[in-house]
């Protein structure tokens, strides 16, 4: 039996059929894993994939592709190795490694890809940002000219941070590095500053009991935590401190004012070393690739004080490495000093001493000095290195000599008073006018009659003085409307002195 249609019904069915001919197809690319272990896999088949561009397996285990080789693909396994399997599919995702970002993110606790570890629902913002950005160029940048306050005496008078500045931390295990970052972060209430703690391959328990500390203080309403601790893999601890960049970076494109503190920077140079000798890159020296310096350059140059133009906003970077040994010439200890604006070393026989914080004034330096200052700072800590300088030279003589003449008992006497007044509690911050105060007493040699004893006694009683009494209010009024120290300021100090600290000197 044949079928007769008529031209019009033949015309009608392939409108149809070509009305239906442009539905969108997903088109997704897949690559084969061919071996897996130790973090890395090696996938054959994705050809179009990009460097740093996020894959995914069916089963949701997220990857990072790193080796772009001519018949594979390196990708390192951002989750739980165990789950991907030789044989499974690796899909595309068509987009680089981005997180959240924005005020979603204030107070939480954060993974390396920005997904939430505090128990606190998920993370909803629509601004997300790539970790790897570009870093400012010069014609962006502006010289770094506003202080950022740390409440850390010896800090902000002998190497002083500025806002944009990129300060390195330095030195042996348990001496102090992650209390001072974590006093400068405690310092900054009140201040407008963002404040972003990546903690790169640390213990849990100390991750949580640094959670503690801020949430206590009140800290964690204007601070980020980015954790990828010891048990995470070695690509998330590569990523962390990217991560907590590009977070930061927000609120500096924003006109805003941001902290980043990498704590710290060797375990990352660590991870991507595995990562490296995994992906069977050629080794070099200490056995790290041969890109470890544009490892650590790439994030660092990205803290930077931006030009009115561009808003004025700035993101300070504070990266932490540890030494072996007080040795600051290793590896990776030079090649971060020579990309940062400075050092704060501390020095593991100081803390041993009792010197807390240990800070060595002859090797610390800050290559922003001055213009990161408030005048009365300035002109209040200008004497101060001069003299601890000539104090240590004159110790280490005085082991070898008993017999001293009177101008070198005094300048011993004076010194010492003065690495007094730099130890400071952990965790108890100073206000700069305050801070300016006690150097000044120190410098005019108020404290150097005080017994060692009584020194912190003698100090709290000149701070309480300044909150307290009335003469105290007037110098701080004065010091916030006008911070030089003229006559008018230091003839309110030297008043102050007089009232509170002779009380405590040696008849």
């Amino acid at each position: 039996m044949n079928i007769q249609l008529k031209p019009d019904e033949i015309s009608a069915l392939l409108r149809r059929q070509m009305q239906t001919a442009d539905r969108a197809v997903d088109i997704a690319e897949f690559g084969t894993v061919l071996s897996v272990g130790d973090g890395v896999a090696r996938v054959d088949g994705l050809t179009g994939v990009m460097y740093n561009e996020l894959v995914e397996t069916e089963d949701g285990v997220a990857g990072l592709a790193l080796n772009l080789e001519e018949d594979s693909v390196g990708i390192a396994v951002l989750d739980d190795v165990t789950r991907v399997r030789e044989g499974d599919m690796f899909r595309r995702t068509k987009r680089v490694v981005s997180v959240p970002v924005g005020e979603a993110l204030v107070g939480r606790v954060v993974d390396a890809l920005g997904r939430p570890l505090d128990g606190k629902g998920p993370i909803l913002t629509e601004t997300w940002l790539p970790v790897e950005g570009f870093s400012p160029s010069i014609i962006e940048r502006k010289n770094v000219c506003e202080p950022l306050q740390t409440g850390i005496l010896a800090i902000d008078a002998l190497t002083p941070i500025g806002r944009g500045q990129r300060e390195l931390i330095i030195g042996d295990r348990k001496t102090g590095k992650t209390t001072l970052a974590i006093d400068a972060i405690l310092n900054q209430a009140g201040k407008g500053v963002h404040c972003f703690y990546v903690a790169i391959g640390q213990k849990l328990s100390t991750v949580s009991s640094l959670h503690k500390l801020l949430t206590e203080h009140g800290a964690m309403a204007y601070t980020t935590i980015i954790l990828a601790n010891a048990s995470e893999p070695a690509p998330l601890q590569y990523l962390a401190p990217y991560t907590g960049c590009a977070m930061a970076e927000y609120w500096r494109d924003r006109g805003g004012h941001a902290l980043a503190i990498y704590d710290d920077l060797t375990k990352h140079a660590q991870a991507y070393r595995q990562m490296s000798l995994l992906l069977r890159r050629p080794p070099g020296r200490e056995a790290y690739p041969g890109d470890i310096f544009y490892l650590h350059s790439r994030l660092l140059e990205r803290a930077a004080k931006m030009s009115d133009e561009k808003g004025g906003g700035s993101l300070t970077a504070l990266p932490i490495v540890e030494t072996q040994a007080n040795d600051i010439s290793a590896y990776i200890p030079t090649n971060v000093i020579s990309i940062t604006d400075g050092q704060i070393f501390l020095e593991a026989g100081l803390f041993h001493e009792g010197q807390r914080p240990a800070i060595n004034p002859g090797i610390s330096v800050s290559r922003v000095g001055g213009d990161a200052q408030v005048k009365a700072m300035k002109q209040a800590a200008g004497p101060l290195r001069v003299v601890l300088a000539q104090y240590r030279e004159l110790e280490a003589f005085m082991r070898f000599s008993s017999d001293l003449d009177a101008n070198t008992v005094e300048q011993l006497a004076v010194g010492r008073s003065l690495m007094h007044v730099l130890r400071q509690p952990p965790n108890q911050p100073v206000a700069v006018h305050k801070q300016v105060a006690v150097l000044y007493a120190g410098t005019k040699k108020a404290f150097t009659k005080v017994p060692e004893l009584r020194l912190r006694e003698a100090m709290k009683a000149l701070y309480d003085a300044i909150d307290m009494r009335e003469l105290g209010q007037a110098y701080t009024a004065r010091f916030e409307a006008k911070p030089v120290l003229d006559d008018e300021l230091k003839g309110m100090l030297e008043t102050l002195i007089e009232e509170t600290v002779n009380k405590y000197r040696k008849s």
